[in-house]
C-alpha cells in the first residue's frame, strides 16, 4: 500500500487565484517600477486574503502578494508585532 500524499493546505487557495496563468514577472516588478497592474489583478481575487496571509506568515520579501507590496506587508507585520506585545504586557499586568 502506497503512502497517500497529504494535500498542502497552506496553498490550496492558489488554484482559485486570479493570477493563475498570469506571467509571474508582473508580480515581481523591478525596483521603482509600477505595481498598479499586479494590484489590479489582485483587486477582485476571491483568495486575496489567503494570499496575503500566506506571504505574511512565510515572510515573503519580494513581489505583490494579496494585492500588497513588501512595504505594505512590512507595515502589517509591524502592527501585528505591536499588538502582540501589547497583549503580552496586558496579560502580565493581570
Amino acid at each position: 500500500m502506497g503512502i497517500i500524499a497529504k494535500p498542502d493546505l497552506d496553498t490550496d487557495w492558489k488554484d482559485e487565484s486570479n493570477c493563475l496563468g498570469v506571467d509571474p514577472d508582473l508580480f515581481f516588478p523591478e525596483r521603482g517600477a509600477s505595481t498598479r497592474e499586479a494590484k489590479e489583478v489582485c483587486r477582485g481575487c476571491v483568495v486575496r486574503e489567503d494570499c496575503l496571509e500566506y506571504a505574511l506568515q512565510n515572510g515573503e520579501k519580494f513581489g505583490i502578494w494579496g494585492g500588497m507590496s513588501e512595504r505594505e506587508r512590512r507595515r502589517i507585520r509591524r502592527q501585528r508585532a505591536l499588538e502582540r506585545q501589547a497583549a503580552a504586557s496586558a496579560a502580565e499586568a493581570v
